[in-house]
């Protein structure tokens, strides 16, 4: 919806230079407001009472709010809270809520938001993320001095300086797509982890937990979870049509947005807009076909686009900027692309089909872990010590079997997340002296730990992130239905046999065959992926090696040989993600430390 910035002390950098970053999360208004050298900045995208009343910052009763988001339950709120409003729009009902319950009402809001209160009176800054990541945000605290912000390039502004490469942040990115936790790849500068919120007091930050998912299984009955799924689903849905603007939906032919823009086009007094891209050449990673068939079935407005090569070139430099700093995944440039096209139909916000596949077990990767772990717990501890001392020099391989048998061995974390890229191994030939970090400790069940944990890294860190910067960047929100949180709650309440079941997403796959032709319902997932190595091969050829070799003469973190070596394979379209990895990073480091 918007971009927001503030800060606690008057800076060398104007307030106008700051808003600049940030015209394109917002290029309907931009606005600042400085009370007692407090400032706040915020850029509009309009999309809830388009009136200028709800402009932000918005000031009323000595406490100022800028937010970014949307609240999809604030009618409801309205009249269930009995709160007094002077507009009709999401954001004073923050302000009221504030008013009545102090930072105790964050698990009354259904939204994807982040947004900063300031408290006039009590000189007192309360800020809050969604809980599960939806909407960014960063901050800087030191001696006092408080920035925030929905990027990181106006907090940069404020310092007037680049600060150092956090380098736990990189060997993060490295394994698994982006840096996890608060970190950024800049030392100085977190992010506020979701579902959390900080309070800001007589020169004190205090960062607290306001949600947690819980695990505690109450529904063991296949109808019923399928009907309490149908109703939450189709509830997701029309609250996110909440707006005084036209929504879209991205429609890739899968399982999860076919689903969603079909239930969406039977609320619809009209034929809704649906969007999909393909590529020239590479048609086995095209899904035009089965989105084609989809948007047949619902009759929707249906938008095909087609990316080529030099397209993708275009929209890798875009990304390099928009996403501000190392993202692992090449999707990312597809995506751009696309809802560049979205912005100039007009359309400001679309529906998007992220958080299924974690909530209801769509990665055949679950099924093959959930088998790790079964074997895991076969194992007696004669059996293990034989392995530890008869299979040393078959576990040395490269591959991530032998990786998650080492694990299984040294009673080691066995998954850590759908999107992990490089193993702990890997990390070790690569940097010449790694960088350690924690890991979550396990949930006792496999499922469980698997499915929140791709909650909190995969969805929280990778996709999330990705979606939001870069259609944001295109003046475009997107709106999460399987994100709702009562959906998400509703899914951990769910007996992990009956989720299982025998075959991926098995409870949505049965509510999708009354929706969508089974011949989508049935189809093999295929993912969201590129021909990104290909292209990046022909078009750059050996530059994408001296590139990376030119970063690390500048850094010299990693061992040149080994960076050789994942160039090679790369070139035979094997460990290309490794490559990418490396690659979009040192293009990164090139710009911002050479």
């Amino acid at each position: 919806m918007c971009g927001i910035v503030g800060l606690n002390f008057k800076p060398k950098v104007d307030i106008s230079v700051l808003l600049d970053n940030l015209h394109n999360r917002g290029p309907d208004n931009r606005s600042s407001y400085c009370v007692n050298n407090n400032i706040f900045g915020h850029t509009r995208l309009s999309i809830i009472d388009l009136d200028k009343e709800a402009n932000q910052p918005m000031v009323f009763d000595d406490i100022v709010l800028v937010f970014n988001g949307e609240i999809y339950n604030y009618k409801n709120l309205i009249n269930d809270e009995n709160l007094f409003m002077k507009t009709s729009s999401d954001s004073e009902v923050i302000i009221r809520l504030y008013q009545k319950y102090g930072n105790g009402f964050l698990n009354k809001l259904n939204g994807a938001f982040a947004f900063c209160i300031y408290d006039i009176k009590k000189d007192l800054y309360f800020c809050a993320r969604d809980r599960y990541g939806k909407k960014p945000l960063y901050f800087y605290f030191d001696s006092g001095n408080f920035v925030f912000s929905s990027l990181i390039q106006p907090i940069i502004k404020v310092l007037n300086k680049v600060p150092e490469l956090n380098k736990i942040a990189l060997s993060q990115y490295l394994q698994f797509f982006t840096p996890l936790e608060d970190n950024t790849f800049y030392k100085g500068i977190k992010k506020l982890t979701p579902s959390s919120y900080i309070v800001l007091y007589k020169g004190q930050l205090e960062i607290k937990k306001y949600y947690k998912i819980k695990t505690k299984k109450t529904i063991f009955d296949n109808n019923i979870a399928i009907k309490r799924i149908e109703e939450i689903l189709f509830n997701a849905i029309e609250a996110r049509l909440v707006g005084d603007v036209e929504v879209g939906s991205l429609l890739s032919g899968g399982v999860d947005s076919s689903l969603i823009s079909a239930m969406y086009s039977k609320m619809a007094p009209h034929a809704i807009n649906t969007f999909s891209i393909g590529y020239d050449c590479y048609n086995k990673y095209s899904e035009l076909s089965y989105a084609k068939t989809v948007a047949s079935h619902i009759k929707s407005q249906h938008h095909e686009v087609i990316l080529n090569r030099q397209n993708f070139i275009d929209s890798f430099e875009n990304i390099l900027k928009s996403m501000e700093e190392p993202h692992g995944d090449p999707s990312s440039i597809a995506l751009d692309y696309l809802c560049s096209y979205i912005n100039k139909q007009g359309i400001k916000t679309v529906l998007s089909g992220e958080g299924s596949d974690e909530l209801f077990l769509g990665y055949s990767n679950y099924k093959k872990f959930y088998n790790f772990y079964q074997f895991k717990d076969s194992l007696t501890s004669f059996q293990k010590e034989f392995m530890q001392n008869n299979l040393s020099s078959s576990l040395a391989k490269e591959n991530k079997e032998s990786e998650y048998i080492k694990r299984i061995l040294n009673d080691e974390p066995i998954y850590n997340g759908f999107g992990e890229v490089f193993t702990y191994n890997q990390k070790k030939q690569l940097f010449k002296k790694a960088p350690t970090f924690k890991i979550d400790k396990p949930k006792t069940d496999p499922i469980d730990w698997m499915s929140y944990i791709d909650i909190k890294i995969w969805l929280g860190n990778v996709l999330l992130s990705k979606v939001d910067k870069i259609a944001m960047d295109n003046s475009v929100e997107t709106r999460n239905p399987f994100l709702d949180y009562n959906l998400v709650n509703l899914a951990f309440k769910i007996d992990n046999n009956l989720k299982m079941g025998n075959d991926t997403k098995y409870l949505l796959k049965q509510i999708a065959k009354k929706y969508i032709p089974n011949q989508i319902v049935n189809r093999t997932k295929k993912g969201f992926n590129t021909p990104y190595n290909e292209w990046l091969h022909i078009e750059f050829k050996d530059k994408l090696l001296s590139t990376v070799l030119e970063a690390n003469a500048h850094h010299n973190l990693f061992d040149e040989v080994y960076i050789k070596y994942l160039y090679t394979q790369s070139t035979n379209n094997k460990l290309k993600q490794h490559f990418y990895l490396l690659y979009n990073f040192s293009i990164w480091y090139l710009k911002n430390y050479t």
